[in-house]
């Protein structure tokens, strides 16, 4: 009986960890050179950050720092923040190209549009918040307040009231890709999940109560465009053939 030599084994775990090690320091490298391309203008993507809100602003009204460094760190912190969101596709490239061996031909052929497809619903979701959402919420909260009270926003708590709804609804506009994929897999069934439609919609306003601020405004801008999603993600379903989901079963 031939032996085996436990070094011949290891190799293709150690080669698939030092891919996995190569292309992780190329994403942190492009994420890097991205920032540092971003750097010097930090000052100035921080105000179209926050020109939604600063166009409403009444005339006593301004933008202030609370903390010391606040200055520094938060427009620093909003440029690590974009550097990453423009390095998503290469980021995104890099996990296929590490994934991608393992995958069957038809596979491919379903994985690559889908990569593509849940990178633009991301920017989608974050440009919706930026022309959209943030300017009803911000003329909303403006427009409510006391008039003897002076609006002075904090830089530091304006950046993180905006990341926290662009990584919502970036997330969010990933329904149709999730509902597909359970499709798909065959894990669920249209008819299932339109029979559901009820708790889901009420899912989608717990979901908008968990991961928004904690107002009426902004539960319901990020459930409703849930909901269509999920409503677009089941009309394309419907279109996958059914020996495909049967087959996708069979394998499971």
């Amino acid at each position: 009986m031939k032996s085996v030599n436990p070094e011949d084994s290891a190799m293709p775990l150690v080669a698939h960890l030092k891919e996995l090690r190569d292309r992780m320091m190329r994403s942190i490298a492009v994420v890097f050179v991205v920032f540092l391309g971003l750097y010097f203008l930090a000052g100035d993507i921080y105000m179209v950050l926050v020109k939604p809100l600063e166009v409403l602003l009444p005339e006593s009204g301004q933008l202030i720092a609370i903390g010391v460094t606040s200055p520094f760190f938060v427009p620093l912190k909003l440029t690590i923040v974009l550097a990453i969101f423009i390095a998503v596709p290469y980021l995104l490239h890099q996990i296929w190209g590490f994934i991608a061996p393992a995958l069957y031909k038809n596979e491919r052929r379903v994985a690559v549009p889908l990569f593509i497809s849940s990178v633009l619903l991301f920017y989608a979701g974050v440009s919706f918040v930026y022309f959209v959402v943030l300017p009803l919420v911000f003329g909303f909260f403006t427009s409510v307040g006391p008039e003897n009270i002076d609006l002075m926003p904090d830089i530091g708590n304006v950046l993180d009231f905006c990341l926290k709804l662009f990584f919502a609804f970036g997330i969010a506009f990933e329904i149709p890709i999730a509902t597909f994929l359970l499709v798909r897999a065959g894990i669920v069934s249209v008819e299932s999940l339109a029979s559901k439609r009820p708790y889901i919609f009420v899912s989608c306003f717990v979901f908008g109560m968990l991961v928004t601020p904690p107002d009426i405004i902004s539960q319901t801008i990020l459930a409703v465009p849930m909901w269509l999603l999920f409503e677009l993600g089941l009309a394309f379903s419907r279109l996958i053939p059914k020996a495909k989901i049967e087959e996708a079963t069979e394998l499971d």
